[in-house]
């Protein structure tokens, strides 16, 4: 009888430089990611007066939470955290689901206005009607004051439903052909079909969409920045950093001598801007685990043939 002999793999010099460098590069690059963000959390949590003397690098200094209380201590920003999570919640499923429609619409081979519907949408990453123009079409359409205005006019993204659009068409036509033969309508085979198979490309675009919601405080500022009860997270904050930048030279040489008794309880724009890049980062990072998995392959199905 033949001995079978065991296939061995011995690694080669060439192997094993290539892995040290491999991870090396990969240490370096996740320190460089991770670093800027742990600076931030430990200036946060430092004395403001004490980080204008610099120094802080992973660590606070003199730990307080007196920063986070500042930017909390106010009313309206619990209410703009009520509506900044509202709105991502509705923007993100509301637009998710009409573009996910106009995408399977466009994807279909025998639609006659494929190509125009395209080339439309597509305009619209290039050109638009500027600040003015939009802001009187909001006015006109009687959106100014209302919740909506944050919804309506960003609908559908153009970049988000060329990606749908790519994911939908990439799936076998057999199904819809099958599908079709058994007497299914558009919208069962919308609804059954085509949602169910796509849901990698539905959490890739349903983040880029909350994404976006949450970080918006233009439009608040533009069309609701009267309506309190309409105000956000993001727009708050930019406010509590713009009264933060007015300190004077004279404030601050006041809060130093009060730093110097221990009784300092100043802020500098230097920290409430950690601390709001931390509270307004923390609630959308806590999204990404859950859509990581469908992430990669919603990009990679779904990229622009």
């Amino acid at each position: 009888m033949f001995k079978r002999k065991k296939a061995s793999f011995m690694r080669t010099k060439e192997d094993i430089i290539f892995d040290t460098s491999n991870i090396i590069f990969m240490i370096i690059l996740c320190i460089l990611m991770l670093y800027p963000f742990l600076n931030q959390i430990a200036i946060s949590l430092n004395d403001a007066t004490d980080s204008v003397r610099g120094g802080i690098y992973l660590w606070p200094r003199e730990f307080t939470w007196h920063n986070y209380e500042h930017v909390f201590e106010k009313a309206a920003i619990y209410q703009a955290i009520f509506i900044s999570v509202l709105r991502t919640l509705v923007g993100a499923g509301v637009g998710l689901f009409c573009t996910a429609m106009v995408a399977y619409a466009i994807a279909q081979p025998n639609f006659i206005f494929k190509k125009s519907v395209t080339i439309i949408f597509i305009m619209t990453m290039y050109f638009n009607g500027g600040l003015i123009p939009t802001f009187l079409l909001m006015r006109d359409l009687q959106l100014i004051g209302s919740f909506w205005v944050y919804i309506l006019p960003t609908l559908i993204s153009a970049f988000n439903l060329i990606i749908m659009r790519s994911f939908i068409e990439g799936l076998p036509n057999s199904i819809f052909e099958s599908a079709r033969i058994d007497g299914a309508g558009d919208f069962r085979i919308f609804f059954q079909i085509v949602l169910p198979l796509s849901l990698p490309v539905l959490a890739t675009v349903a983040l880029f969409v909350a994404v976006f919601q949450w970080n918006q405080w233009f439009d608040v500022f533009l069309y609701n920045s009267s309506q309190e009860h309409l105000t956000t997270l993001q727009y708050e904050l930019m406010k509590i950093l713009q009264n933060s930048s007015t300190t004077s030279s004279g404030d601050m040489a006041s809060a130093f001598a009060n730093s110097a008794d221990g009784n300092s309880n100043m802020v500098t724009p230097k920290s409430i801007q950690a601390t709001m890049t931390i509270v307004a980062s923390v609630p959308i990072i806590m999204v990404y685990p859950f859509l990581q998995r469908y992430f990669v392959k919603g990009m990679t199905l779904g990229a622009v043939k």
